[in-house]
């Protein structure tokens, strides 16, 4: 049975959650509970981000008028978060990706999966270092990516939005991962090729300027 932990709780982790936790809740090889770690914050209200969440089903703060779903349960301890996850889906800010990375070593399951979503990637002395590069060398796992031409917000609502899964050699996680992302209104596709979708996802907004 697999299970599914989301690395990161801003717009586009939140929307994550809501299409992963729609899709989990139906299918008989996913626990139907998804953790999204929460990076714990104080609303102007006093209260804890991740109580909001968990009360309400919908983070006031980087999605609000959203529900996530019942099933999104909303840590504030990523280690804990992640514990019995097999899958592990990264989106959180590309310059924090690193620290999270080196947190999580020795913390996940052998068995895990991982997938980023995050758009960027660390520059290093050595060169250029993609986001899926950084996590799979860090952590020891494979990592496959999600990408597309998408505004969180619009995926949000619902409007029909579509996206590419590069995955590297394990097409059986790439369908899994599919299966988990694709909604009748976003519309999820895979191919064998992680750099190529990775780096169309990082540069597309600067190649939009540039037009």
């Amino acid at each position: 049975m697999n299970k599914v932990t989301i690395v990161g709780s801003g717009n586009w982790g939140s929307v994550a959650a809501k299409l992963i936790a729609s899709n989990a809740i139906k299918l008989s090889n996913f626990h139907d509970e998804v953790r999204m770690w929460v990076f714990e914050e104080t609303l102007p209200s006093g209260e804890k981000l991740t109580d909001v969440i968990n009360k309400t089903n919908e983070n006031v703060k980087y999605l609000p008028g959203v529900k996530l779903g019942k099933n999104v349960v909303a840590d504030p301890n990523l280690e804990r978060a992640v514990k019995d996850a097999n899958m592990l889906v990264f989106v959180s800010p590309h310059q924090f990706m690193e620290g999270i990375c080196k947190r999580l070593v020795g913390k996940i399951r052998t068995d895990a999966e991982g997938i980023s979503l995050v758009k960027g990637m660390e520059v290093k002395k050595e060169g250029p270092c993609l986001i899926s590069t950084l996590i799979s060398n860090q952590l020891r796992i494979n990592c496959s990516v999600l990408m597309g031409a998408n505004i969180a917000n619009e995926i949000a609502m619902e409007n029909f939005s579509e996206a590419t899964v590069g995955y590297r050699q394990n097409k059986e996680a790439a369908e899994k991962w599919v299966q988990l992302f694709n909604t009748p209104y976003f519309n999820v596709t895979s191919v064998e090729d992680v750099e190529g979708v990775e780096m169309c996802g990082t540069l597309k907004n600067i190649v939009a300027v540039a037009a």
